[in-house]
């Protein structure tokens, strides 16, 4: 136990950030640098070594929390990151976008503040990097075999990464220009600069990780050719198909999926534009989905100078105290206020919109929603709650559907999908196609990044194991395991 009385003496304490009017001109990272590592000792020693660490059924990776956390307190920050690394690839991504179910399931938490168990995870990656203890881990012997990986989100990096290290031979396939999946053009650079993906990419390249970028399995190499090719597949494609809003005059201009707009936004950043096709410049922009997507949507409207920003939620505001029906360690649904909601904006709760308005253009010029409330189960609209607001630009940010069929890859491989259109899998992440593995969003669906590792870890397991005949690698999880809902 790192301080036996560190949680009575010492108070929660999170991370700072800058000044909402510093942070709004520019597209850095929010937090103030360095804050956070002459605090972290002590808050990590808030930690209480409990005897049933619940905090390790609350993350999916089953992060060694109180371990890493005992470090901590005592600056062994080299000894911290051995532990932090034993069973995730990329804690500096998870410290910085996973919504932390571990906390939800802290001990501590039960009448107290938890540990700021993700804050202290940042901290010791970061003082890892700059400390030289992060090195490339060549595995000390090849294998033979070969494996692709499709996709090189979280998922697909932690598996191209867990069998690069077993020996062997793997090459990543990703579709877009630049490697990282929704990591590189899904997250804003405010959330996660890039920098930290490229340099875990130099890492594995130095493994022995091979990439491919610009190549999509299934139109520009046929998938069942790819599966000849190599002695395994592993699927970690994302669930990439945004839901849609089926109402009158979606079609008109200015009305865009979220995951046309991010993008763009990113590849301002990365110097591939001077300046976005689709920008909230000096206009009322309206994101429709109250979730973490659509919380990147308003800090990317405030950073490209809107003149207001809106946010649309179908579901009742959440209570900033659990409910009954989820009780702790569960992790429940709590009124969030993100560091974009910092900054401004309004968020309107228990609405559906009913359709949208143009110019004689065809450019969106506002928007009709209705106030809406569940009634025995059902969502009923409520008469004579009508109202319109401006909307020249609109983003639908209502999550994701299920895998990418278009491009065929689905078909060549000749897949089953389960009920959901997720790529069905067993208990090991191997599909109905021998020697071809799913990860991640393409068979779980839209989930967190903290699953979508621990997935990737798992079925590099499943894949090491049908190579082989056994396997050394970590894997945290099952698809079959219900112990961990998040």
């Amino acid at each position: 136990m790192a301080d036996p009385k560190g949680f009575l003496t010492t108070g929660r304490e999170v991370a700072k950030t800058r000044p909402v009017g510093e942070r709004v001109k520019d597209w850095n990272e929010v937090y103030v640098p360095g804050s956070l590592l002459p605090i972290i000792s002590k808050q990590a020693g808030r930690c209480m070594d409990c005897g049933i660490p619940f905090c390790h059924n609350g993350c999916p990776l089953g992060n060694l929390i109180p371990e890493w956390n005992d470090y901590a307190y005592r600056e062994d920050w080299s000894a911290a990151s051995e532990r932090l690394h034993a069973t995730n690839n990329f804690p500096e991504f998870t410290g910085r976008l996973c919504p932390a179910p571990c906390e939800s399931a802290c001990v501590l938490g039960i009448n107290q503040p938890a540990v700021t168990i993700k804050n202290v995870e940042v901290s010791i990656i970061d003082k890892a990097w700059d400390s030289g203890d992060v090195t490339p881990q060549p595995p000390e012997r090849l294998s033979g075999k070969t494996v692709a990986v499709i996709g090189s989100g979280p998922a697909g990096l932690a598996a191209a990464q867990q069998l690069t290290r077993a020996g062997h031979t793997v090459a990543v396939f990703e579709r877009a220009d630049r490697i990282g999946g929704l990591l590189r053009y899904g997250i804003p650079e405010f959330k996660m600069e890039k920098s930290h993906i490229n340099r875990r990419i130099e890492q594995m390249r130095a493994e022995g990780t091979k990439f491919r970028t610009e190549v999509e399995i299934g139109k520009d190499i046929d998938a069942a050719k790819l599966r000849r090719r190599y002695d395994a597949v592993v699927i970690a494609a994302g669930a990439t198909v945004s839901r849609d809003l089926p109402v009158p005059g979606r079609e008109l201009n200015g009305v865009h999926f979220a995951m046309e707009y991010l993008p763009l936004a990113n590849k301002v950043q990365e110097g591939d534009l001077t300046v976005s096709p689709i920008t909230a410049e000096g206009k009322h922009v309206v994101v429709i989905g109250g979730g973490d997507t659509g919380a990147d949507c308003v800090g990317t409207a405030h950073r490209q100078g809107a003149a207001s920003v809106t946010q649309l939620e179908i579901m009742p505001q959440p209570g900033e105290e659990r409910n009954a029906n989820q009780p702790w360690p569960t992790f429940p649904m709590l009124y969030k206020v993100t560091s974009a909601h910092e900054e401004g904006g309004e968020r309107i709760y228990s609405v559906s919109t009913t359709h949208f308005e143009g110019d004689e253009d065809g450019n969106v010029q506002s928007l009709h929603l209705i106030e809406v409330e569940f009634k025995d189960g059902k969502l009923e609209q409520k008469a004579g709650t009508e109202r319109v607001i401006p909307a020249q630009l609109v983003t639908l940010a209502m999550g994701f559907t299920g895998t990418d069929q278009a491009n065929g890859l689905v078909q060549q491989f000749g897949l089953d999908l389960d009920e959901r259109g997720n790529v069905a899998r067993d208990e090991n992440y191997a599909t109905n196609v021998d020697g071809v593995y799913v990860a991640g969003d393409a068979g779980r669906g839209q989930s967190l990044i903290v699953w979508a590792i621990a997935e990737g870890r798992s079925a590099a397991r499943g894949v090491d194991r049908f190579l082989t005949g056994t396997s050394a690698l970590h894997a945290p999880i099952r698809p079959t395991d219900r112990s961990l809902m998040v």
